[in-house]
């Protein structure tokens, strides 16, 4: 049974895991001038990541998404994976990846542990996706989700980041795109960060606008799964695939908030658009503070708010989605 309760009822069986602020893409949205290191960032080992999964395994939560940054940039990649899965309680073990290193690393990632993969891809045209991108790799990126669907990983969703005037004419191309794929595309509504306001203004498009042209083409919400991400699923008969919508700005977005995200320096951050990060890591040290471990944890859980702040234009500790892993 999940201990993971906040004081507004609810639970979190699932863990965001950044591993790098680092990304090797430039994304119009994110990191439009490229990762900038500050200093010489010292992330995560791998065994402070075993300590710190148990940790939340022993409360209850049993799906890990491993994001950055870009995770895949770290060389350990296969090991932090193999130990995260070999983690009693452990039963999904995801990666968000931008997927221009799926073709030469993901048969190691499955055979470490690996049981589902999101993919960063924002444009089913290529000159649009390196446009987006400021990388001319969508070749890449669709060998690699053409493995993951001959490895037979339990859940392929692609992302792509809702922007006005860049990529949201695409809706038809991504229809006929999931006619006989099975996998999912989840549409997410650009959101305000620290450094990004001229662009949100510019490029942001409600949600809502997209739900309205899947519904007059005859798709259909279907229920919630109960340790599913924030997408709204849409399907249809005749399509192998489905749509997710993540609607931040709509109303009772946070109302099923399930999940927590530490970064890839240990702290845990209550809310992706929280002002404040607790450190975990001075207690990632060693067995022994296993239960101080705990106990941090479990305390913090009480200081989750019942939503965050950007209908008032506030974004908290989040400069970028990079720094967080979105």
């Amino acid at each position: 049974m999940s201990q993971l309760t906040d004081g507004f009822g609810r639970s979190f069986p699932y863990l965001r895991l950044s591993l790098t602020e680092a990304c090797n893409f430039r994304c119009s949205y994110c990191l439009p001038d490229g990762y900038q290191a500050d200093g010489r960032p010292q992330f995560m080992s791998v065994a402070e990541i075993e300590r710190l999964v148990r940790a939340f395994a022993t409360l209850g939560m049993h799906k890990i998404r491993l994001t950055g940054g870009e995770p895949s940039l770290r060389k350990d990649l296969d090991q932090i994976i193999e130990t995260v899965a070999r983690v009693p309680g452990i039963r999904k073990v995801a990666i968000t990846t931008n997927g221009c290193l799926l073709p030469r690393r993901l048969s190691g990632w499955h055979r470490a542990g690996l049981t589902a993969l999101n993919v960063s891809m924002d444009s089913l045209r290529r000159e649009r996706f390196h446009a987006i991108t400021g990388h001319d790799r969508l070749p890449e990126v669709m060998e690699g989700i053409a493995m993951a669907q001959e490895l037979g990983l339990q859940s392929i969703k692609l992302n792509a980041v809702l922007l006005r005037d860049r990529n949201d004419d695409e809706l038809p191309e991504w229809m006929e795109f999931l006619r006989d794929r099975p996998v999912s595309v989840r549409f997410i509504e650009l959101m305000r960060t620290g450094d990004n306001r001229e662009y949100f203004e510019r490029h942001h498009l409600n949600a809502d606008v997209v739900i309205n042209q899947l519904e007059a083409a005859g798709w259909h919400l279907r229920p919630r799964a109960a340790d599913a991400g924030p997408a709204r699923e849409f399907t249809h008969p005749d399509y192998r695939g489905s749509f997710g919508i993540i609607a931040p700005y709509s109303r009772d977005f946070c109302k099923g908030c399930n999940r927590l995200r530490v970064t890839a320096k240990g702290d845990l951050r209550l809310c992706l658009f929280g002002d404040f990060g607790v450190a975990l890591r001075p207690l990632l040290q060693s067995d022994d503070d296993h239960d101080a471990l705990l106990a941090r944890i479990t305390t913090q859980l009480g200081l989750k708010a019942a939503g965050h702040g950007l209908h008032q234009g506030l974004t908290g500790l989040t400069p970028h989605l990079a720094s967080i892993g979105g």
